[in-house]
């Protein structure tokens, strides 16, 4: 292979195209994204190049080639379909030494056009040695791992203000069920702050150099408030780092997302947040237990269980009497949560149902009334993770039973999986 790959800056240069068919109006259409000034030569134009003519997008003079259109060409490329004009075409920008690109035969050709796939800054240019079949092939599976994030997109080389944040869910237990925009965004990340109701796999091959801090809450243990949480995101981002603030759920449902975007936004951090798939809907669900279901209810209640059973039972009696009612992090307070449930008018009798460890193999449930729930999860040794469901529709899990399928590698994160980062330069919230 004799060629030599290289990518050209033509913001402003002139390049002269040949021809004005189809093959011509997509390569114009890339020419004109890089900010060309382009010239079209050709006796008749598709009505895509005549609109972009006629609006002062290009030029468009409406003849046959002569040598010396190629003259002031930075670039030319000849597509016109008719072999003799395009060897034409090509050996006049040979003779004013000026490369150029022949569409009707590759191999003929000085110069050829790459085909390319770009997401997130990264532009990928594959040549299929001038088979164009093999190399739109290469090119489609490179843009799919681009966007899967199987590919290692994190910048090496930061410029002073790129600091940003993004806020990340990262579901409800199993790494499959981090959305690819999350996935791909979290291999970009130079700081990682994480949830213990993280999927431990989606900290796994990741650069050695990326920091990883642990800021899981769990019953009676905070490993950083919420105040140090947003210290650290804002800290490191103004450091020049790509923050990535990774939560079990959804950052925006009992997750406090909102507070850490405030903070960054009073810094002025750029922030982005990509949602994740709240365990309050999908939980259930792996359990068997869909929250709406017609002919039973359409409305659903998610609740949070630090909110205490005289505030959920207020809420609740503010909603339709069949809404399902989700509660997360309640099975500290759940006897008391049944008993005022009951007080303000939720019959006894009403089906309720644990899920503990949702979309982890480890996953189990538990099922009875408002009655006894409380009972059988102490019984049971129910623990958290866990979600509560209240409401008819918890009658169709005997039904239905359980759904979810998830992935061996499906568990909670650590933190045994926090690593700093030894640079002196970068200071770490204690």
């Amino acid at each position: 292979m004799n060629d030599y790959p290289l990518f050209l800056d033509l913001a402003g240069r002139r390049v002269l195209v040949v021809g004005a068919g189809a093959v011509a109006t997509r390569r114009v259409a890339r020419l004109l994204e890089t900010g060309a000034h382009v010239d079209v030569v050709a006796p008749r134009a598709t009505p895509d190049i005549a609109q972009r003519a006629s609006a002062g997008g290009l030029r468009w003079a409406a003849r046959e080639f002569v040598d010396d259109d190629v003259t002031g060409a930075w670039l030319v490329h000849a597509a016109t379909g008719d072999p003799a004009v395009d060897s034409a075409v090509v050996a006049a920008a040979q003779r004013a030494g000026i490369w150029s690109v022949r569409a009707s035969d590759a191999a003929a050709s000085p110069a050829w056009s790459a085909t390319t796939t770009a997401r997130d800054e990264v532009r990928v240019a594959v040549s299929g040695g001038r088979d164009p079949g093999r190399a739109v092939a290469i090119q489609r599976a490179i843009a799919s791992a681009l966007a899967c994030g199987d590919l290692p997109t994190r910048r090496r080389r930061r410029a002073p203000s790129s600091g940003r944040v993004t806020l990340i869910g990262a579901g409800p237990g199993d790494p499959d069920l981090i959305t690819l925009r999350g996935r791909r965004l979290l291999r970009q990340a130079d700081v990682i702050i994480t949830d213990h109701l993280v999927p431990a796999a989606l900290l796994t091959d990741l650069d050695p150099d990326v920091a990883v801090h642990y800021a899981g809450k769990r019953p009676g243990h905070h490993s950083l408030t919420q105040d140090q949480i947003n210290t650290l995101i804002v800290q490191r981002a103004r450091e020049g780092d790509h923050v990535v603030r990774l939560k079990g759920g959804d950052p925006f449902l009992l997750g406090r997302g909102g507070e850490e975007a405030l903070a960054c936004a009073r810094a002025g951090i750029p922030v982005e947040v990509v949602p994740g798939i709240t365990s309050a809907l999908s939980v259930p669900a792996a359990a068997g237990i869909p929250v709406t279901h017609r002919g039973i209810t359409s409305s659903v209640l998610v609740l949070s269980g630090h909110d205490g059973p005289a505030a959920i039972a207020g809420q609740a009696a503010d909603a339709p009497t069949d809404a399902t009612l989700v509660i997360l992090m309640a099975i500290g307070t759940l006897p008391g949560v049944a008993e005022a449930l009951v007080r303000a008018g939720r019959p006894a009798r009403t089906p309720a149902a644990i899920v503990e460890q949702g979309w982890t193999p480890q996953q189990r449930t538990v099922t009875g009334t408002l009655a006894d729930i409380a009972d059988l999860a102490r019984v049971t040794g129910i623990n958290s993770p866990a979600v509560v469901v209240i409401g008819d529709v918890v009658r169709l899990r005997p039904m239905l039973g359980d759904l979810a399928r998830p992935s061996p590698e499906a568990g909670h994160a650590g933190p045994e999986h926090a690593r700093g980062t030894p640079q002196p330069h970068r200071v770490t919230v204690p």
